[in-house]
């Protein structure tokens, strides 16, 4: 039986019409009565409030974030992890995620705003239920929706009336609709009546000094109008703008599109840089040179490939649902090969440097400079340097790496064996000891002058050496595309 929430008053009818809408019933007698409130009321109330418990699945780089300004902004946070070690740390009051100061986590620990457990039967505790956990491609890239399936499944145990259920993991136009809802509704509630499910996207770019999760703008949209209207407004308590959309597919898509775009212009000048190789001409040069224009461009700069949780994964949800429609996204495919074709690309430019220096690449001793997927960041989620590592340590490269944010790489399953490994100091001697130095990772902390004064080769995937290289030019050769 579910349990219903009444108040008392003598003028109850009076009220009503603000309530639930149109004309106040006749009703004739004068002691005071009972009247029911909905849960979209007994909400409401709460938000106003702030009396609300939030409850975050996932405390990773999405989810910790997310929860700190939860609680920043006096809401109680309960942290929900499968990880018993990251639930220890955050109940100790530190943070195993860079871009989220041990000290605001302890704060909030110690005022008793948030809590971390890896006890799912405490969901039922929670008023709002934001899910933000991993949603990887299998090697087929086709979406592993295990993760979301799990989550899907813990809150659908502990699902009561007045609870708002937010997805914020990434994923494929259609998932918040057709996976998670007819599950939820399964036990005989009713969404948009009995309970609020939403979706809105992360939008989390790690080690950015500017923008972070409370004030990067909020894409939301609801199954329901009363979803997005109850969802929009708990998350206008902690983040700053928060824009509403009519349905979770909107905001699905919204999300892909993001990713999508960033991900085929990067294809587009990852394929110049190859064009530009060909034709010996410095493709560093004809991209400062296009960026001059005021109008009508966007300047994207080549790598090593793409890497992070979001560009190289997002496109294929969207390449994934639109194969089940018989729709073939030709863009994107285009671009995913060519990006995946990067790390390749830059071990042949080792290999005929190599050459050129008289030097096989087997038996060759090479350093590479950085493994973050990004400069100044110590997340190593899809970097190209491990394929890059991988790929010397398979052709007999005698390989080592240096990353001052980076310790260790180690074996966790995902990791290609080739790429395990310790970084290794910084040092004159490392530097001279190495028959070529690739970077691939441009963190600023990293001396390239140095790079440039003791290496004897230097691979360039980033542009990194570029003010330095002119005045050394009898120690090091820069490999440009």
């Amino acid at each position: 039986m579910r349990a219903a929430l009444f108040f008392q008053t003598a003028d109850a009818p009076a009220r009503l019409p603000a309530l639930f809408g149109g004309s106040p019933p006749v009703i004739a007698t004068s002691p005071p009565i009972y009247w029911p409130v909905g849960t979209f009321e007994s909400l409401s109330g709460k938000i106003d409030r702030r009396e609300l418990v939030c409850g975050v699945m996932g405390l990773g780089y999405v989810g910790l974030p997310l929860a700190v300004e939860m609680g920043r902004a006096g809401l109680r946070v309960l942290g929900f992890e499968v990880s018993e070690r990251v639930a220890a740390l955050v109940n100790a009051g530190e943070s195993h995620i860079k871009d989220v100061k041990g000290a605001d986590v302890a704060s909030l620990r110690r005022s008793g705003k948030l809590e971390a457990t890896t006890d799912m039967s405490r969901l039922g505790e929670c008023d709002v239920i934001s899910v933000c956990v991993p949603t990887p491609l299998g090697k087929t890239k086709d979406p592993d929706m295990s993760y979301i399936v799990a989550a899907t499944e813990a809150i659908v145990e502990r699902l009561r009336p007045g609870q708002i259920v937010v997805l914020e993991s990434t994923t494929y136009p259609g998932t918040t609709r057709e996976l998670m809802l007819p599950r939820f509704e399964s036990n005989g509630l009713q969404v948009g009546k009995d309970f609020f499910l939403c979706f809105s996207p992360e939008r989390v770019d790690p080690g950015n000094p500017k923008w972070h999760t409370r004030n990067t703008p909020k894409v939301l949209g609801g199954v329901t109008a009363q979803c997005t209207e109850l969802g929009g407004r708990v998350y206008k308590l902690f983040i700053d703008h928060v824009v509403e959309v009519t349905s979770p597919e909107a905001a699905e898509l919204a999300k892909l599109l993001e990713n999508t775009f960033r991900m085929i212009n990067i294809g587009l000048v990852n394929e110049m840089a190859m064009i530009c190789d060909r034709l010996g001409v410095d493709v560093w040069e004809v991209i400062e040179a296009a960026a001059t224009k005021p109008f009508g461009y966007m300047k994207f700069t080549p790598g090593p490939g793409l890497g992070g949780h979001c560009i190289p994964l997002d496109p294929h949800y969207l390449a994934w649902k639109m194969r089940t429609l018989h729709y073939k996204t030709r863009m994107i495919e285009l671009a995913g090969e060519i990006n995946t074709e990067m790390p390749a690309f830059w071990v042949g430019k080792l290999q005929d440097a190599l050459n050129d220096a008289g030097k096989p690449l087997k038996g060759s001793k090479v350093l590479v400079l950085g493994v973050a997927y990004k400069k100044d960041i110590d997340d190593l989620r899809e970097s190209p340097a491990l394929e890059i590592l991988d790929l010397l340590t398979n052709k007999g490269v005698v390989v080592s790496y240096h990353d001052p944010y980076v310790p260790e790489i180690v074996a966790d399953g995902h990791t290609p064996p080739g790429a395990v490994g310790v970084s290794v100091p910084f040092t004159d001697a490392a530097l001279n000891a190495a028959d070529a130095v690739m970077v691939v990772t441009d963190h600023s902390s990293i001396d390239y002058d140095r790079v440039c004064r003791h290496a004897h080769l230097v691979i360039d995937t980033r542009n990194a050496c570029a003010r330095h290289e002119a005045a050394h030019p009898e120690r090091a050769v820069i490999a440009h595309a």
